[in-house]
């Protein structure tokens, strides 16, 4: 998205910044615990060194390719959905909530990086993203529920939601967009 509108190193380690934290910064907030990455500041470091290796690796397509970043795109879904879920759960909210709370962490980011963009944030639009996130939310609540080992219920749950996204990629899914008849 960087890139698309010209933005400058800055501008690329902002939005990279805001994608990266912006959900779990209002899953935390909804929580009314402390922000994860106030407590524990080196989350800034790395994504201002990941951004502004992005700045220079992503000018090399034949050492990044496209598909390289939408694979690591649908990990990160997958894992933070399931990582958010954990956190909500742990801190005593019920597993609807908990699912609602790991969708944000995984999905909010991107929205706030789209709106900042001016565009439609991807998840509003046909593409099976939010519905990845949300599908590694349930399974991993269900299965924290019915007493699955963590480290169990983490694999299962990514793998989940990173499957259906990846599918989703590879033959382009998507869910069926809402129309209006034109009316005369």
């Amino acid at each position: 998205m960087a890139g698309r509108y010209q933005l400058d190193p800055f501008g690329v380690v902002v939005l990279a910044a805001v994608t990266a934290i912006g959900g779990g910064t209002i899953r935390d907030m909804i929580l009314n615990t402390p922000v994860f990455w106030v407590e524990q500041s080196y989350y800034l470091s790395i994504i201002t060194v990941t951004a502004l290796l992005t700045i220079i690796f992503i000018r090399k397509p034949k050492l990044v390719p496209k598909r390289f970043l939408l694979v690591a795109d649908a990990f990160g879904l997958a894992l933070f959905a399931v990582v958010g879920t954990e956190k909500a759960l742990s801190l005593g909210a019920p597993i609807a909530a908990a699912v609602v709370l790991g969708t944000i962490t995984a999905v909010a980011g991107g929205m706030i990086r789209d709106v900042l963009c001016n565009v439609i944030p991807m998840i509003l639009r046909q593409e099976i993203y939010a519905t990845a996130a949300m599908l590694g939310s349930v399974l991993f609540a269900l299965l924290h529920w019915w007493g699955v080992a963590a480290t169990s219920a983490t694999l299962i749950a990514v793998s989940g939601a990173l499957i259906l996204r990846l599918a989703a990629i590879y033959w382009k899914l998507s869910l069926p967009a809402f129309q209006m008849p034109e009316q005369d």
